[in-house]
């Protein structure tokens, strides 16, 4: 075989082997944001993210309260 055939040949195994690895990536990621949803879903409808994902959202002035606000 020439040269130019393992070039080839070469650069077909690298692209498959980055379209394998963007897919796997893409598939953890979409789980993770389908799991956070589900929580938050199960949860009811009074509970928002910034509840349950405090870090995620975190806020300058604290006025998230707990509880009756008085």
């Amino acid at each position: 075989m020439k040269k130019s055939t393992y070039s080839l040949i070469g650069l077909v195994l690298l692209g498959v082997a980055a379209t394998t690895v963007t897919g796997v990536m893409c598939k953890v990621r979409n789980k993770r944001i389908q799991r956070r949803l589900s929580d938050a879903a199960n949860e009811g409808y009074e509970t928002a993210h910034d509840i349950i994902y405090p870090d995620n959202y975190s806020r300058k002035d604290k006025k998230l309260h707990y509880g009756p606000v008085f």
